[in-house]
């Protein structure tokens, strides 16, 4: 029989002689018998040790049995840089750089799940060099109002293309043996207030809208765990609510992983014991320098937990479910003992950076201006902050410490000076908005100081427009404050910094205007029929400039599709619509509750809804330098039943004069139901690449599921027998083919 023995010798007064005695694990036994095998061994002091935290990001193993400390570090974007043990200051180490890979909106505009897979494996190679067992990410709640601050770190409006995007995410990054930790679980689509922000939904809505990416990210994706979302929902703070961790997550889905609370979202000892809390972080967020003595002691499962069990207000029924689950989650990670090797900066990581991006990027307008021709040109003037600024310092917990961020300028200068002597690039700034230096210790590279009026700004960017034969404006928010930032929404949903004025101003001037979009967001655009080409760039990482700069002159044909609804103004969202965001304060309580009067209809479910003024862009809209026609939607039958699938395929065919990609997006439509539902929801998807002049068949299969809606009346998913009609297109707004089926 193999076995493994291991020796420690526990220092200080509560070593014992059972402490210092080495321990024999058998390695043979599958990994369930095990986890009983330690759990038998364990002392209280050793479990109640194992679901609380010990430092910022890292919670004790259990070392007199050999498992080691259990370390998590913020994504989803990249590896946080390290932070001391007990504050949130910079550790100061030299080789904790990384790649920072595209924010997940870029992600989800992608379209392409075998992009989330590439995404997942490269984070987890950079996780697992840094000695990282859990990556908290990704996030895939909802976006409700483009106000969400925190809308960038996640996958846009659709519950369908957010869970068909995290699945190979999760499943890459679990495959380098580094645990996801999906996250932020759930209804968390506000910032401001939002530990005391009570959601009060349907059941329908939450399980149809706000519910299905995490379900796909746990029974599809396998997720080892689970963040617990600040907000409360049915009056219970989401880190320990009953009804979201022990009635679906574990019960119903068959989650067997480990909750963790987000840091500081723990509130309470018996609802922490009870209500599906497994891991607790960062009660005490300011760790040993506040408080009594030992901090890390004080926490809701530590102490308390521990004086609750030997007074006899619990057993350790309880105890032993989390220490199990704590246990399965070290085995996946910290005592996996195949992982393949981590990488850490690599070209193979840089690369992925870039193809994620340069496939996200949305190109959402254009009148012929794009691609750039410089061949043609002698003078090219950027305009713009944006042009200058890393994206990958500041918003929050998702910051970087970046080992190289390429930024627009750099590119495009680099790309014209190295390609074409005829044509010079020139660059003004524009406006001046978001001057800090630094974030979380870590430095924003070049000074962003700039003392001139908004008025010398201006002057100075019409002025080099006047001379120029083409504008590129790099605009958009920001990673700073009331932007797109963790901790607050944002106050206006027009540009910030006066740009729309300085847009106006350049476009009198030079009508042939590049607006480069950089956001997680969307924005309002009154000049939009002013400015004839569009683009939308993301926050896209340490290949940020490189990969705008390729799109902007060709080298890369456009292919991103928009996660999201591009409103024209707030009333056309659900909740502005409805005057249901941000909620109302409840009389005599700290609590604000919001009630999601839109229900199911969220983002484009709502817009269809309405059929009144337009938005300035639909859900899945996205150009192309050359163009494609989608025709022949046809299915390999006409009437299914409940245990069958229906496969529809169409033809793609590329009218234009270059190769592209086109994504097929496959809607459904209940003909007639029992409950309203919205015209049509997205079921699958597919993009396919095209010759000039070639043409491809897609294939959708759908079975009964995408044709189900929640029955909030019996609580369960329903598919009603009758008449369906599949949609296919280019967008959720221009559809090509209509296929009428019915399910028996």
């Amino acid at each position: 029989m193999k076995k493994l023995v291991i020796s420690v010798l526990l220092l200080g007064a509560t070593a014992t002689t059972q402490a210092q005695t080495p321990v024999y694990l058998d390695e043979t036994k599958p990994v369930e018998q095990r986890i009983e095998d330690a759990l038998k061994r364990m002392t209280l002091d050793e479990k109640i040790a194992v679901i609380h935290a010990q430092s910022k990001f890292s919670s004790p193993g259990v070392k007199r049995l050999g498992f080691p400390d259990l370390w998590t570090d913020d994504g989803p974007h990249g590896v946080r840089p390290d932070v001391l043990w007990d504050e949130w200051v910079q550790a100061g180490q030299t080789n904790d750089s990384c790649v920072a890979f595209p924010a997940l909106t870029c992600l989800a505009a992608t379209w392409n799940p075998a992009m989330a897979r590439l995404y997942g494996e490269s984070l987890g190679e950079e996780a697992l060099y840094r000695k990282k067992s859990v990556i908290l990410g990704p996030g895939v709640n909802i976006f409700r109002t483009p106000l969400g601050g925190r809308n960038f770190e996640y996958m846009g409006e659709d519950p369908y293309l957010a869970s068909q995007m995290v699945v190979p995410y999760v499943r890459g990054l679990q495959s380098k043996g580094v645990a996801a930790c999906v996250k932020h679980y759930c209804l968390n689509n506000d910032e401001e207030y939002r530990h005391q922000v009570n959601v009060i939904v349907s059941d329908r809505a939450l399980h149809e809208i706000y519910l299905p990416a995490f379900r796909a990210a746990v029974q599809q994706g396998g997720a080892w765990s689970i963040m617990g979302a600040y907000n409360l929902y049915q009056n219970q703070h989401n880190c320990h609510n009953n009804t979201l961790l022990n009635k679906i997550l574990k019960q119903d889905w068959g989650f067997d992983g480990v909750v963790i609370s987000d840091w500081g979202g723990c509130h309470d000892t018996d609802e922490a014991v009870t209500n599906g809390l497994d891991l607790e972080f960062g009660t005490w967020t300011d760790g040993l320098t506040m408080g009594r003595t030992n901090a890390y002691d004080s926490y809701h499962l530590a102490e308390a937990y521990k004086q609750a069990i030997k007074s006899g207000k619990y057993t350790t029924k309880e105890l032993d479910e989390k220490v199990r689950r704590v246990l399965r989650l070290f085995y996946r990670t910290t005592m996996q003992r195949e992982k393949p090797f981590g990488f850490l900066c690599s070209d193979a990581h840089y690369d992925a950076a870039r193809r994620i991006a340069e496939e996200g990027i949305v190109l959402l307008k254009n009148d012929g201006v794009l691609p750039l021709d410089p061949t043609k040109m002698k003078r090219i003037l950027v305009v713009g902050e944006n042009a200058i600024k890393m994206m990958t310092v500041g918003g929050g917990s998702s910051s970087l410490k970046v080992q190289r961020e390429v930024l627009p300028l750099d590119a495009l200068q680099q790309m014209v000076n190295g390609k074409w002597s005829n044509c010079k690039l020139d660059y003004a700034r524009g406006y001046v908005g978001d001057t800090i230096q630094s974030f979380d210790g870590v430095s924003v590279g070049r000074s962003l100081y700039d003392t001139r009026t908004p008025g010398q700004l201006t002057a100075e960017a019409v002025e080099k427009a006047k001379q120029a034969d083409v504008v590129i404006f790099f605009g958009g928010l920001n990673k700073a404050g009331y932007q797109d930032s963790e901790g607050h929404d944002r106050q206006q949903y027009g540009l910030p910094y006066g740009q729309d004025e300085l847009i106006e101003s350049l476009v009198k001037v030079n009508p042939r205007l590049v607006y480069v979009n950089i956001s997680g967001n969307c924005v309002a655009m009154p000049w939009l029929d002013k400015v004839p080409a569009i683009v939308q760039g993301w926050f896209i990482g340490s290949e940020a400039g490189n990969a705008i700069a390729s799109v902007l002159f060709g080298d890369v044909n456009p292919s991103g599709k928009l996660p999201f609804t591009w409103y024209a103004s707030l009333e056309q969202c659900g909740a502005h619509a409805l005057n249901t965001y941000p909620g109302t304060w409840r009389e005599g309580h700290q609590i604000i509750d919001e009630e999601y009067k839109e229900g199911i209809f969220v983002g484009y479910r709502w817009t269809d809804r309405l059929k009144k003024e337009k938005p300035l862009f639909s859900f899945g809209h996205g150009l192309s330098y050359t163009t494609f026609k989608i025709t022949n939607l046809t299915a390999n039958k006409s009437q299914m039943t409940a245990d069958e699938t229906i496969t529809f395929t169409a033809d793609v065919t590329n009218t234009g004069s270059s190769a592209g990609a086109e994504t097929v997006q496959l809607y459904i439509r209940d003909k007639k139901s029992s409950l309203e539902r919205p015209y049509k929801e997205l079921k699958g998807f597919q993009k396919v690449s095209v010759q000039p002049g070639e043409t491809k068949q897609v294939s959708i299969t759908i079975d009964k599921s995408a044709l189900s809606f929640y029955d909030d009346r019996v609580g369960e998913w329903v598919a009603e027998p009758g008449d369906f009609e599949a949609l296919v297109g280019s967008s959720s707004a221009e559809i090509a083919g209509r296929y009428s089926f019915t399910l028996k």
